[in-house]
């Protein structure tokens, strides 16, 4: 996964955190056959990582169940 530097400088959490983020934000885009997709030429990925760096689209970490 490719990752705006300037963005990954200003970025506090972890890269772990953001690079699942991403992922399973670019997997929800890919099977929802969004119309943002087609306007980035399928590259889905990168779309995921820009809406997460711009705070379009939230995350969040859930408690581990016990």
């Amino acid at each position: 996964m490719i990752f705006p530097l300037e963005e990954l400088i200003r970025f506090k959490g972890g890269m772990y955190e953001i690079s699942v983020a991403a992922s399973r934000r670019a997997y929800q885009l890919a099977m929802l056959h969004d119309s943002e997709v087609e306007e980035h030429d399928g590259k889905v990925v990168s779309l995921a990582a820009r809406q997460l760096f711009t705070n379009e689209v939230q995350y969040r970490i859930d408690a581990p169940q016990k």
